[in-house]
């Protein structure tokens, strides 16, 4: 499962990425605050997309990249992506906001774009079912809707009248290639994969219940990504 938000204000963020950047901890944590001021927020480990991507309802994971943030939020994964909150939409006053969200189990598939917050395009559904199709189909949709990537139907399974001529993750998962580079389900076209993608997270915790942090022995300071988580 995948549920993500993606803010690009670089013109190539396939670039950006391929040089496997180090995600901005102190970003990320002013981000998490930001997004979820109705919580205390704790962080809790650097980990990356590939084990990251699909979060539980109490936590977040947030990369914050040159020119490109990603936040993993349950919130991300909805039926209907134009119901996405406004909060969620533009905090960072970005170009553009990606979302991708999907669950192969189920077979269900979601994508979503906003430039400068103003709606662009959605797409949501299971095999069978079309949940959502707002906005203008994209050039890149084409050849899935022509039966190009017909769903790989397996054993005794068959489609039934009304099924769609592809498999909504992999559809979903084509909309993140086609704007970050890269798949979670497979090689994309840039050769990146969501394991060379480090992200912070961060623990969710209602206000005023976050437990107090465990005292430890005097050390030196500690640098670099896993000095902020054991540091602070």
């Amino acid at each position: 499962m995948v549920s993500s938000i993606w803010y690009v204000d670089t013109a190539d963020p396939v670039a950006v990425l391929k040089e496997r950047p180090d995600p901005d901890p102190a970003a990320a944590a002013a981000l998490a605050g930001q997004l979820y001021c109705e919580h205390d927020v704790r962080p809790i480990m650097i980990g990356t997309l590939d084990g990251c991507a699909a979060p539980d309802r109490n936590e977040v994971y947030i990369g914050c990249y040159p020119g490109l943030t990603v936040v993993c939020t349950a919130e991300a994964a909805l039926v209907e992506p134009t119901k996405l909150p406004d909060l969620l939409v533009r905090p960072l006053a970005s170009e553009h906001t990606f979302l991708v969200s999907f669950d192969a189990t189920v077979h269900w598939g979601a994508f979503a774009h906003w430039e400068r917050g103003e709606f662009r395009r959605s797409f949501s559904s299971t095999r069978v079912d079309i949940l959502e199709n707002e906005g203008l189909p994209m050039v890149w949709e084409r050849p899935y809707w022509a039966g190009d990537h017909p769903v790989p139907w397996l054993g005794g399974d068959h489609p039934e009248p009304q099924s769609l001529p592809f498999d909504p993750p992999d559809f979903a998962d084509a909309a993140n290639d086609e704007w970050l580079g890269f798949r979670y389900r497979g090689a994309g076209h840039a050769e990146l994969s969501p394991g060379s993608l480090a992200v912070c997270g961060f623990t969710l915790y209602p206000k005023g219940r976050a437990p107090e942090p465990a005292p430890r022995p005097d050390a030196a300071p500690r640098r670099g990504l896993f000095g902020w988580l054991r540091g602070r």
